[in-house]
């Protein structure tokens, strides 16, 4: 999940005759469906990395390279998806996107050799971007204010859904079956909303509506504000990432003993996130963005303290903490970044997006080596230690707003 995502390439926007054709409600069902689907594969093999690990007899390390591989080719992909968006048709990018992510999950149901799965998953990621990414640049590029704003309600809602729905998938759904059949079932989705899209969505006749500022990516990174709120989406997002992806561990072992339906119906506390995000922007607005920087850093240390003890309502009460934190500072920083800008953000959310994804896929690889040698307490002091980057931010923005009043 992703909130960031709606604010990609938000500009140029421009309405067609074609797409006053197709109703706001169809065109919203559609998005939901594609980025709900999309999203459903990246974490995927999250709550059956400890199978994963026993049927390929590998460590740990290597089996949660499954779900860090997808989010290292979305980090990598998603500029270049980006622009290609403002030049070419969105119908044949999504329809390529598709075929290739629905395919590469096709694969990764039938091979027996993990670093292929591994590869798989790794190239779903690269096309992810090819389905969101895309999709929204297309969006605002094609539909007025007012109905795009409708429609990225449907988009935000369907970034968290979809990432649960994933996890839901791959633990708790097939297990009766076996977890490769989560993987076809994830393709069918992805070819049927895929489909839908291609049909539905109006064609697009106006390309080359790139962001006519003049702003760079190495302008935007030479500002210390805006990167700090940068490494604030990295580090954050790492903590949570990490949390998350080696809780199957934590669960499935002693004291617990959890099954994997058991332990993806933990899951279920990442709903929350459809409601912080909402409540979070009002906070922000009341309270300023600095302070809820730092009240998302605090729940989120605190949280983090609570799911080092042994009971199960200790356990379910730290993630619940732990989601409120993340999308707390989530939700503030990406309102922090396109308040500073009056041009130029379409650049600044793109590279947002970079940082938090190359943030999550470094979290899992460094939370990994920090499991094998110190178990569940080192994850989590590894995430006490990251949680200084958003502090450092909030407490920066709190003294600029100061001086403001």
């Amino acid at each position: 999940m992703d909130r960031s995502l709606p604010g990609l390439w938000l500009r140029g926007r421009t309405m067609h005759d074609s797409s006053s054709e197709v109703s706001p409600l169809r065109i919203q069902l559609v998005v939901f469906a594609l980025v709900s689907a999309s999203f459903a594969n990246i974490y995927i093999t999250q709550p059956v990395l400890p199978i994963l690990q026993n049927e390929f007899g590998v460590d740990l390390l290597r089996v949660s390279f499954t779900v860090s591989a997808v989010i290292l080719g979305i980090a990598l992909a998603n500029l270049p998806f980006g622009s290609l968006a403002d030049r070419l048709p969105v119908q044949p990018i999504i329809l390529t996107g598709g075929i290739v992510v629905g395919a590469c999950g096709l694969l990764c149901a039938m091979t027996h050799n993990l670093w292929l799965l591994i590869a798989a998953r790794f190239v779903q990621g690269v096309f992810i971007p090819a389905l969101t990414t895309c999709l929204a640049a297309y969006l605002a590029r094609t539909l007025p204010g007012e109905k795009l704003n409708v429609v990225m309600g449907a988009y935000v809602s369907a970034t968290v859904l979809g990432g649960l729905g994933g996890r839901l998938l791959g633990g708790w759904i097939h297990p009766p079956l076996h977890w490769r059949y989560a993987f076809v079932s994830a393709s069918l989705l992805i070819f049927a909303a895929t489909v839908l899209a291609v049909r539905v969505l109006p064609r697009d006749d106006a390309h080359g509506s790139a962001d006519k500022a003049t702003v760079g990516y190495r302008q935007l990174l030479k500002r210390g504000d805006l990167v700090l709120i940068l490494l604030c989406a990295a580090g954050s997002f790492s903590v949570f990432s990490s949390v998350f992806n080696y809780l199957p561990f934590r669960l499935g072992g002693e004291p617990f003993g959890f099954s994997t339906e058991m332990i993806t119906l933990v899951y279920l506390v990442y709903v929350v996130g459809i409601f912080m995000g909402p409540l979070a922007g009002r906070i922000s607005n009341r309270f300023g963005g600095g302070n809820t920087l730092l009240a998302g850093t605090l729940v989120l240390g605190c949280s983090l303290w609570v799911l080092g003890g042994e009971t199960v309502p200790g356990i379910i009460g730290g993630l619940f903490g732990v989601c409120s934190g993340f999308f707390c500072i989530h939700a503030a920083a990406v309102g922090l970044l396109n308040r500073k800008l009056d041009r130029g953000q379409g650049k600044a959310n793109a590279l947002y997006v970079l940082f938090y994804y190359v943030g999550g896929w470094s979290g899992i690889t460094g939370a990994g080596v920090a499991f094998e040698h110190w178990g569940w307490s080192g994850v989590l002091h590894m995430g006490l230690f990251l949680l200084f980057i958003p502090f450092a931010a909030g407490v920066s923005e709190r003294i600029v707003e100061s001086r403001e009043r």
